[in-house]
């Protein structure tokens, strides 16, 4: 085996499987989340599955701009504070604003949500929490995490992703 191989090979064994979801409700909407898709794979990991996007009226708030959502399972060697820094970053970089306004929730260019990192619980700080604490609850998520993982247990709930979306 050369010294790159080896290299390679040790990389992947410190690799860890998350879960995101993206959403965009202005603008060319497939535009954002390609680009968004294309600064994941450079900024965070290796896209491993991406979902179809679903349409989805907009949740929490009122707004005449329907949103594109998707899903994804990416590869990353980033820790999950390292990953929430590079969402955020990306976030910015594609001119979102602040994620959560004063008055609640607000159309955007982009969202980018760590809905799983591995089976983690963290909830240690009241503004990152994981798993996602809505997931549950939003069918825009569970339909695109069920096409790519339905088989996936939420280390909380401790039911599938499929089970989920079934008590929706």
């Amino acid at each position: 085996m050369s010294t790159d191989n080896y290299a390679e090979v040790q990389s992947h064994t410190n690799l860890s499987s998350v879960y995101l979801g993206l959403g965009t409700n202005l603008g060319d909407k497939q535009k954002n989340i390609e680009v968004a898709l294309e600064k994941i794979e450079e900024q965070i990991g290796r896209i491993i599955s991406l979902s179809a996007l679903y349409l989805s009226k907009p949740h929490g708030f009122k707004s005449n701009n329907l949103f594109v959502n998707c899903a994804i399972n990416v590869e990353t060697a980033l820790t999950p504070l390292e990953l929430l820094v590079e969402t955020q970053s990306i976030e910015k970089e594609m001119g979102r604003t602040d994620k959560l306004l004063s008055s609640g929730y607000t159309d955007r260019i982009i969202d980018i949500d760590i809905l799983f990192y591995k089976d983690f619980i963290i909830n240690n700080n009241p503004n990152f929490i994981v798993p996602h604490p809505h997931i549950q609850e939003r069918d825009f998520v569970l339909k695109p995490m069920s096409e790519i993982a339905p088989n996936f247990i939420h280390p909380v709930l401790k039911k599938s992703i499929s089970e989920l979306l079934s008590r929706l």
